[in-house]
């Protein structure tokens, strides 16, 4: 007999499922606006704009409680690591190498909250964990070194760099806004996050964002453009609350090693990327020390 609460998980199940497949799909799909279309930091002012209309819009439709003006500065923390640097250095990154390349490095985000939280909360580390640690690293150091092609090395290296610091950044967001979760409905705040990004990163892409030429673009880019603000960053929100409504947060985390596959399935598809013997020791490597880090005994 079906009840709500195995649809609930159903559905949480799902919704978890659709927000790897949409990032997955979303390395590939940005390589294709930018730099040709749109320049990065161009991009992040049109994806950090349309966010917070959308995140605007809904929240005059649910209820949100008062927010203390000593959370204020946490938010504007929250903004910085979690939307402004955050995105800024993940699509200059992904604009520099290819979409596998940045879907490995993203994996490393749990790995880098357990370093941030025994660094900023103290936490003590196991010896399996840092083993864990150690193997991630030289798997990210690898994959952000090596290149065979010596003209298009540095440019790969520095946006592996990039897209490193992104997981970095992010790592340290989700340690921050931890302590919002628990105390506000995430629409509470999530507005303010975004509204306080949008001003932080106009500043960087608003030169870039008036040389776009909206009419030399083909359906196909416009829908590109559509799908990030709306699918990769709008309703991967949404998604990730149904799903850490039913799913715990160990389960939730487990999605994030899907990305990399959907992302390698849909590059190498359409053509826009290959896999080769480095790209497939990294990620072996990143995996068993990510793996190591979350094992619980």
């Amino acid at each position: 007999m079906i009840t709500w609460q195995t649809m609930s998980r159903s559905l949480a199940l799902v919704a978890a499922t659709a927000v790897a497949i949409i990032y997955g799909v979303t390395f590939t799909i940005a390589k294709d606006v930018m730099p040709l279309h749109v320049e990065p930091f161009g991009f992040i002012v049109l994806r950090v704009f349309g966010a917070m209309l959308l995140f605007w819009l809904c929240s005059f439709f649910i209820k949100s409680e008062k927010i203390d003006w000593s959370d204020f500065a946490r938010i504007a923390l929250s903004a910085f690591f979690g939307v402004a640097l955050n995105m800024l250095t993940f699509f200059k990154g992904l604009s520099m190498t290819s979409p596998i390349s940045a879907s490995v490095l993203m994996v490393t985000t749990p790995m880098l909250v357990l370093i941030l939280s025994a660094i900023i909360l103290k936490e003590k580390l196991k010896k399996l964990k840092i083993i864990g640690i150690v193997l991630g690293l030289i798997g990210t150091f690898v994959l952000i070194t090596y290149q065979k092609d010596s003209v298009v090395k540095d440019q790969e290296m520095i946006g592996n760099f990039l897209v490193f610091v992104n997981a970095l950044s992010y790592g340290y967001y989700l340690i921050l806004v931890k302590k919002l979760m628990e105390k506000y409905n995430p629409f509470t705040f999530v507005k303010w996050i975004y509204t306080i990004g949008f001003l932080m990163v106009l500043p960087f892409g608003y030169n870039e964002f008036k040389q776009v030429e909206w009419s030399s673009m083909s359906n196909i880019i416009l829908f590109d453009i559509f799908f990030i603000v709306v699918f990769s960053t709008f309703l991967t929100y949404l998604l990730n609350l149904i799903s850490m409504k039913r799913l715990s947060p160990t389960a939730v985390s487990v999605f994030i090693y899907l990305q990399p596959l959907f992302a390698t399935i849909f590059a190498i598809s359409l053509g826009k990327d290959q896999l080769n013997t480095i790209k497939i020791l990294s990620a072996t490597l990143i995996f068993a020390g990510v793996y190591l880090v979350i094992r619980k005994k």
